[in-house]
């Protein structure tokens, strides 16, 4: 008897941020790319597709990214009250190593040349753009039994030297990409007691905020 195929709604449910959990395995070359061809079909102001997807897999690269987030790591340790930083030092916030595989995505903000329909107002649905493509590679590679951990300790100047990004190319995430043992079924940050999700009745607005 076949196994039925998750729904959309059970993605959602599922996605975690990744820290821990990676089996230590390469995702393989067919995998990503049907992960990151789902990130290049997410919607975007005027067509633009202001985003590129940069694969890290290079270890002394992965370990020179890790020692930098591990010192910016330490830094926000330091800066916190001694009740916050104990809650937070148990926490892990990164696979970068463990992973493998990294995937920096990129927003080009001149993508799609000087007019690009529907953004003369809200000029920022060009970065929001490149948003989705993440959300679209988060679910599918969730789908594919494949982790994903947003990394966000580090200085965007770092980043941008040490895989060579060209003037006016933006880092946007360092994503963390392998197949995992398990997925957490709570959040890191709920599970270490850092921050509870709101109730979705707390959210809603009717009408008027």
């Amino acid at each position: 008897m076949s196994v039925p195929e998750p729904s959309i709604y059970d993605v959602i449910r599922q996605r975690r941020d990744v820290r821990a959990e990676y089996t230590g395995e390469l995702v393989d070359d067919a995998t990503l790319l049907r992960i990151l061809d789902a990130a290049h079909r997410a919607p975007s102001v005027g067509n633009s597709q202001p985003w590129d997807f940069i694969v890290v897999r290079n270890r002394e690269t992965l370990t020179r990214f890790a020692a930098h987030v591990a010192d910016k790591r330490v830094e926000f340790h330091d800066s916190l009250p001694p009740e916050r930083a104990a809650t937070f030092e148990p926490i892990k916030i990164e696979g970068i190593t463990e992973s493998g595989t990294g995937i920096v995505v990129t927003h080009d903000d001149s993508r799609g040349g000087p007019q690009i329909l529907g953004r003369a107002t809200v000029p920022e649905t060009g970065l929001y753009s490149t948003i989705l493509a993440i959300q679209n590679l988060w679910l599918a590679a969730t789908s594919e039994g494949v982790g994903v951990g947003w990394v966000s300790f580090y200085d965007a100047p770092f980043l941008t030297e040490l895989i060579d990004l060209p003037p006016g190319i933006r880092p946007v995430a360092w994503l963390c990409v392998g197949p995992v043992h398990e997925f957490q079924q709570t959040p890191d940050l709920e599970r270490f007691g850092w921050r509870d999700r709101r109730p979705l009745e707390d959210a809603i607005h009717w009408e008027r905020y």
